[in-house]
């Protein structure tokens, strides 16, 4: 006896189907042939159809009656303006999906055979990612043309590869057999940055130097670091010359490293080194051993700790904290940072060997605002691997997609955390949107959000929009005043003082506001004045981003610590 009922899904198919006389029974039609098998019993028939295929859906579902009277036929109506459209098939499908009601006591099959090779490439999609529980069923007629059979054959194609071990064994080893390029998982349209990480395939296969990966928080240095080891290792595993087997990869972000503990953490400690120190520590340098180091954000690391990896670099042995015996050691270092080492060097926050050293093979990674050509598909590569993650189908309407790409490669989106920022963007969409699609309302509330996050005082956009809507030749001087009175509601009238506020011409008065809100959002003076000086501080001899900003402000009689009070 059966547990659970079994449904058929299915298009009509408007030429397999088709027959208004009694000749259709002498030959084979692929939805009426699914009550002629005796083993595959269907209990649930669900049809979708054209309002245009009305009459031919109702003969189907007489005929159905004849051959197979437990089996109930159910109607779904569908409205394609092109069957052939991807897009608006495939839409149409999942709004399908998502609307039909599936029931834990029913065994689900999708007839492939009917319907476009447009639809039958839909239905494998939302099969195989989830959104529809089924497996699937393909029907043919018999082999041999010249004898009538109605009947015709089926089978049944089940998409869960995990039950096939030969499979997977080959899937995987094919995989590692055909990782080759770091391009295959880095997708990108920016010419400079194809050429970057061909440079870097190049060098991760052919040297064992240390390399250098530069570029702002959130570039992406951390998931290259990662894919150049998983490249290194494939052609190491190959290869019984290569130096290192590679069989490891050690990971750590040095500003998370403080006074001893960062010394303990890189190089371990014996027991008694320093106060707490109950047990002998290996460090990550040792863990390492034998594979790749990599050090995020380099740049952080104390002078002292600094001295000992150069020694563990060029002597291949260092001494962990409070012994005196040495070990041996052999890897390969990656480091990666977001300050600019030479302008540390400069400074004496970071040792001029060690840069020398490390300096051999270094690669400035550009950030998003530099890649603005690959949005696009940055976008389509999240809300895929959200999807993923939730077994849910995201979608952004047309208008709503063009919107926030329109701010996404605008002067106003200043990318600040680079893709960390359009990571954090996509989710916040994708968890707000109703019904997984982004319409133009939640995009709205995007920007606005992304804008407060970066700093962007918003009163301004609506300022000049305003100003443009009023202006004449005989408000001029109330336009002004109107700006000014606006800008200190907003920010001036809390900092300065009346009598200066109305010495202040319009336009300074817009940028000092501009200025205190990024002196706001910064935790001390130094960190403002490089946001604020960033494009021209390479031009300045003797660049000092602190004190500029010191000035700055003095003008107006005003001082960084007063307004982060």
């Amino acid at each position: 006896m059966r547990k659970n009922k079994t449904a058929v899904i299915g298009f009509l198919g408007t030429t397999l189907d088709n027959g208004f006389n009694d000749k259709r029974w002498q030959r084979w039609r692929p939805t009426v042939s699914l009550g002629l098998h005796d083993e595959l019993l269907v209990d649930e028939l669900h049809i979708l159809y054209s309002t245009r295929d009305k009459r031919l859906f109702k003969i189907i579902v007489d005929d159905i009656a004849q051959v197979s009277p437990q089996t109930k036929v159910i109607g779904h109506h569908v409205s394609l303006s092109s069957p052939w459209d991807f897009a608006e098939v495939y839409a149409e499908l999942y709004d399908f999906a998502a609307a039909f009601d599936f029931q834990d006591n029913t065994d689900y099959l999708l007839h492939l055979t009917t319907g476009t090779h447009v639809a039958q490439i839909c239905w494998f999609l939302l099969v195989e990612a989830g959104f529809i529980p089924a497996d699937l069923l393909q029907t043919s007629p018999c082999p041999r043309p010249d004898q009538a059979d109605p009947q015709g054959r089926y089978q049944v194609i089940d998409l869960d590869v995990s039950r096939y071990d030969g499979l997977r064994a080959r899937f995987e080893a094919e995989k590692q057999q055909h990782w080759q390029t770091l391009q295959a998982n880095l997708v990108t349209q920016n010419a400079a940055y194809q050429q970057l990480i061909s440079d870097i395939e190049k060098v991760a296969t052919r040297s064992t130097a240390p390399i250098l990966l530069m570029g702002a928080t959130g570039a992406g240095k951390s998931q290259l670091a990662s894919q150049i080891y998983a490249l290194k290792k494939a052609k190491a595993d190959n290869s019984v010359q290569n130096k290192y087997a590679l069989n490891k990869f050690v990971e750590v972000n040095c500003a998370t490293l403080r006074g001893d503990t960062a010394m303990s953490v890189l190089f371990g400690h014996v027991k008694g080194a320093f106060t707490g120190a109950a047990s002998n520590r290996d460090g990550l340098l040792k863990s390492a051993d034998g594979g790749l180091l990599f050090l995020d954000e380099i740049g952080e690391l104390g002078l002292d700790e600094q001295a000992m990896l150069l020694t563990a670099l060029e002597e291949q042995r260092f001494y962990p904290l409070g012994s005196d015996t040495s070990i041996n050691v052999s890897f390969q270092l990656m480091a990666g940072t977001n300050k600019d080492l030479r302008r540390a060097v400069a400074n004496g926050e970071f040792r001029a060997d060690l840069f020398a050293r490390l300096n051999t093979w270094t690669f400035f990674l550009p950030s998003l605002k530099d890649r603005l050509e690959d949005l696009p598909a940055n976008i389509d590569y999240e809300l895929a691997r959200l999807g993923s993650e939730q077994q849910q189908q995201f979608r952004f309407e047309p208008s709503a997609r063009q919107l926030y790409e329109d701010f996404a490669m605008s002067r106003e989106a200043t990318w600040q955390g680079n893709f960390r920022d359009l990571t954090a963007s996509m989710i916040r969409l994708t968890t707000l949107a109703e019904s997984k699609v982004i319409r133009v309302e939640d995009v709205q509330v995007e920007i606005e959000r992304l804008s407060n996050l970066w700093g962007l005082p918003d009163h301004f956009n609506s300022m000049a929009n305003n100003s443009l809507s009023s202006f004449n030749s005989d408000s001029s001087l109330a336009l002004d005043r109107h700006l000014i009175e606006t800008t200190s509601q907003n920010t001036l009238d809390k900092y300065l003082d009346k009598d200066i506020l109305m010495k202040v011409d319009t336009f300074d008065a817009v940028q000092l506001a501009y200025v205190i809100e990024v002196c706001i959002q910064h935790k001390n003076q130094a960190a403002a004045g490089r946001y604020l000086y960033a494009q021209t501080r390479d031009k300045l001899k003797s660049p000092n981003d602190s004190d500029r900003l010191r000035k700055y402000l003095m003008k107006f009689g005003l001082k960084f610590d007063e307004l982060i009070r």
